[in-house]
């Protein structure tokens, strides 16, 4: 009883650890900036304001933006788990005498790489710069979670399944598509959510590779945002009262930028959540 009263109370305790600095967020971004500054905001919000939600949704470069990102995650993340599972696929198959020598080229690249200018100038050969494909193709395997798939696919598929499904004359191919994705659904899933994720606060890709305005995701649109308003909030340009209004709400935006950003990702996590548990038993294993 009393271990159990002590795991609880240790559990809302690290609870509230983690998920406080999200809700103060969320409080701090319609609260009034001063309050939040002084320290007075902790709990509840104070002088509601949605002052800068509504600067950030009325412009039209977030919603530019957002399609933008949606495209690259949702394109992106269908390439990454198509080139990433079959290979695991292939990878994990003992019958297959290449794959030690192929897996250490893979692990290789997680050690080493050409470094920044070798892959601009590779990017620009393939003529890649300032377009959409820059964030889907060059990209498209994480050896990371190759590694995890192949590790699933060794462990959680035994060999007698496919001697099974090979003597009614089932190939690789149909193995793999109608048998072993259909038992695969946490690692798809799991491996799914963290391409997105990675394409989804991609920012960096979008600083080096993209110029055009009409091509920039969400993560490079807020960035313009928070840099135009760090003026708005020093008051440049503005006097009087005017100034002290924009110091006001000025936070407001910072924060609101931070919930625009990372809200879609948070209403998506719930859904498949039920898969996590297995996804962190798939990441414990190795072969």
């Amino acid at each position: 009883m009393l271990f159990s009263i002590v795991l609880f109370v240790l559990c809302t305790f690290i609870f509230l650890i983690i998920a406080y600095p999200l809700y103060f967020i969320v409080i701090a971004s319609v609260s009034d900036s001063t309050l939040v500054s002084t320290g007075q905001v902790l709990i509840w919000p104070k002088g509601v304001s949605l002052f800068g939600y509504n600067e950030i949704l009325q412009d039209s470069r977030v919603w530019t933006g957002y399609k933008n990102t949606i495209i690259y995650t949702v394109l992106g993340t269908f390439v990454n788990l198509l080139f990433t599972l079959p290979a695991a696929y292939v990878l994990s198959r003992r019958e297959f005498r290449a794959r030690r020598f192929l897996m250490l080229i893979f692990v290789i690249t997680m050690f080493f790489n050409g470094g920044l200018i070798p892959t601009y100038l590779l990017i620009k050969g393939l003529h890649l710069t300032n377009t959409m494909w820059v964030f889907i193709f060059p990209f498209a395997v994480n050896v990371f979670y190759l590694i995890i798939a192949r590790t699933f696919f060794e462990t959680s598929l035994p060999s007698e399944l496919y001697e099974a499904a090979a003597i009614d004359g089932c190939s690789h191919f149909k193995f793999f598509s109608m048998i072993a994705l259909p038992l695969s659904k946490a690692l798809i899933s799991v491996i799914g959510l963290y391409y997105m994720v990675g394409h989804w606060n991609d920012f960096f890709t979008a600083l080096i590779y993209i110029r055009s305005n009409e091509l920039q995701p969400l993560q490079i649109i807020l960035r313009d945002i928070l840099l135009s308003n760090q003026v708005f909030e020093s008051g440049a340009g503005v006097g009087g009262d005017a100034g002290g209004y924009a110091q006001r709400y000025a936070d407001q935006i910072k924060f609101g930028v931070i919930i625009v950003s990372t809200l879609p990702i948070l209403v998506l996590y719930p859904f498949i959540q039920k898969y996590f548990e297995k996804g962190v038993l798939i990441g414990s294993i190795k072969g």
